[in-house]
């Protein structure tokens, strides 16, 4: 493609309603997409993003979103293991005919990374409408997140250079002046970029860091000096490596010095950094869970170890929710958002909305059950104050009150495998139940082979344990975590069912929470990277203390 693209006499059907939208998707962290991205991807028609940033912004866009592909699968890009990419001008063209909105994503900035600049020109020579949201640009967000600063009270002059395509007039001018040189090259080019500045006039001894997969929880910084990078990654084990390629930001200057990065590299060092988490739940039940993971470094992993499915015989359910309508009953207590979930699609299979509790009192067991029910646009009247289980809601359940309680049944839609535990307290309360099978818990299908392997090969860092029926059955479906994995367990009779099973456990949540669980993990990761760094071992994650783990992690 010529530097100014095609020309407009080469796309005559385009629609003048088409719009592009060239999209910075940041440097890698999903969180770093801006408000106006997640807009413009909401309404987009067509995606083309490149495959680097298609996980970071699809999950923003409609389902029906259409997204063609830039990489190009052919026997040459396969054999050299570098894949291809579609003249990415001609393909946004093509997919703005017809009126349909575009978003162009690309990594970073769409000014400051990559080519978009001549695809905007191809949009402006065929007078397409187009518009720029600006993104983190890699430059300035990976050495935020390396714990690098740029620029301090005495302001020296920033330089960016793009290693590939620097001029020896470039390599010159930053070499013979003292600013803070940030430059884009790869794993494998960083020593070659070093040498070029020092032989340009700057002293061996200047700091540097090189950091890769910025942003991300596999961010990974090396601290030298110009002189000693490149020794410094051969001892690190990280080259030579078939994957030198990878990108790279390395800042040169005194504020890349491991002085400061001792204090400022705040993600890195994060509790449970680049901990993988096998959270045995659906994504559905673990999406706050996962959340919280993520904000201490960790890398969630969802592997579900339940399917729910309908009653056998959903009469049952079916004239209970009839009474709900008519007046049945005094109270509904869920103990489960499954439990909500089979209710609520009951009420939508019979045309009902939320407007159907009124005058009917709530229960909900649990911080998520109590989420799930205000989604459903119902609010609980009575959470447990104490524990969150059965137990702690009939502590707090008043009891049959003939006088001030007109009707004296309660509706318990649950799994069919619950406890008899809160229908003899609330029979021991004075209420009539109905206690009615809303859905069936099953053991879920196993894993895929290579979560399967993971687990038993000690590919997981940590895995949570929220009930004793997830321990029962991941070791049933996926086989037996392995011995290195940090074991964490909601509670005491979930920690004895996973000592039945021979799992070592190492964390225990002070209360029947699954964010308190999380919480004790993290702790558990800020206390054992505080022991290795006290007595002056790396930081490792538990993983890497299987057998070959080492010398596998040296090819990523």
């Amino acid at each position: 493609m010529s530097p100014t693209g095609p020309a407009a006499s080469d796309f005559p059907a385009l629609s003048a309603q088409g719009h592009v939208t060239f999209l910075g998707a940041g440097p890698g962290d999903p969180g770093l997409l801006t408000l106006r991205a997640v807009e413009a991807l909401a309404s987009a028609d067509v995606l083309v993003a490149e495959p680097d940033v298609l996980g970071v912004v699809r999950c923003h866009a409609r389902a029906s979103v259409s997204t063609p592909e830039l990489t190009v699968v052919d026997a040459q890009s396969a054999a050299a293991g570098v894949p291809v990419l579609r003249d990415a001008a001609n393909l946004v063209m093509e997919a703005v005919r017809g009126g349909r909105r575009v978003v162009r994503a690309v990594a970073g900035d769409p000014g400051l990374d990559g080519d978009a600049g001549a695809e905007m020109l191809a949009c402006a020579a065929a007078g397409i409408p187009f518009e720029v949201v600006p993104g983190i640009a890699n430059v300035v967000g990976v050495p935020a997140y390396a714990g690098v600063p740029l620029r301090d009270a005495q302001g020296a002059d920033v330089r960016f250079v793009d290693a590939r395509t620097a001029s020896d007039r470039c390599w010159t001018e930053v070499g013979a002046s003292d600013a803070t040189a940030v430059i884009s090259t790869t794993l494998d080019a960083v020593a070659s970029a070093a040498g070029e500045l020092v032989s340009a006039g700057r002293k061996p001894d200047t700091p540097l860091t090189v950091t890769v997969a910025g942003t991300t929880t596999r961010q990974r910084t090396w601290t030298a000096t110009l002189g000693t990078i490149a020794q410094v990654l051969k001892q690190a084990k990280v080259l030579p490596s078939p994957e030198g390629h990878r990108p790279v930001i390395a800042v040169v200057g005194e504020r890349s010095s491991a002085a400061q990065r001792d204090r400022l590299a705040w993600f890195e060092s994060k509790p449970l950094f680049g901990w993988k988490v096998l959270v045995p739940r659906t994504k559905e039940q673990s999406a706050s869970l996962s959340d919280q993971l993520r904000s201490y470094g960790a890398v969630p992993h969802e592997v579900p170890t339940i399917a729910v499915e309908p009653p056998r015989t959903p009469q049952q359910m079916e004239r209970a929710v009839k009474g709900l309508v008519t007046g049945r009953y005094e109270w509904i207590a869920f103990t489960s958002v499954n439990a909500v979930k089979a209710v609520r699609e009951k009420f939508e299979e019979y045309g009902l909305d939320a407007r159907a509790f009124a005058g009917i009192k709530v229960a909900a067991v649990g911080e998520q059950t109590a989420a799930a029910l205000v989604d459903f646009g119902v609010k609980p009247d009575l959470v447990p104050s104490g524990e969150q289980s059965a137990a702690g809601l009939l502590e707090d359940w008043p009891p049959y009150d003939p006088v001030f309680d007109p009707i004296d049944r309660v509706f318990l839609p649950r799994a069919d495998i619950a406890t008899e535990t809160l229908v003899a307290g609330l029979i021991e309360l004075g209420w009539e139940v109905d206690d009615v099978t809303a859905y069936r818990t099953v053991r879920a299908s196993p894993p895929p082979a290579d979560t399967r392997e993971a687990i038993k090969g000690g590919g997981f860092d940590a895995v949570l344990f929220t009930s004793s029926s997830t321990v029962r059955n991941l070791v049933g479906i996926a086989g037996k975590p392995h011995n290195v994995t940090v074991i964490a367990c909601i509670g005491p009779a979930t920690a004895k069912t996973a000592e039945e099973h021979g799992l070592r456990v190492d964390v225990l949540s002070p209360e029947p929470s699954v964010h308190k669980l999380a919480e004790a993990l993290a702790e558990f990761g800020a206390r054992r990277r505080e022991a290795a760094k006290e007595a002056g071992d790396p930081v490792t994650r538990p993983s890497e203390r299987r057998p070959g783990a080492r010398r596998r992690r040296t090819t990523t």
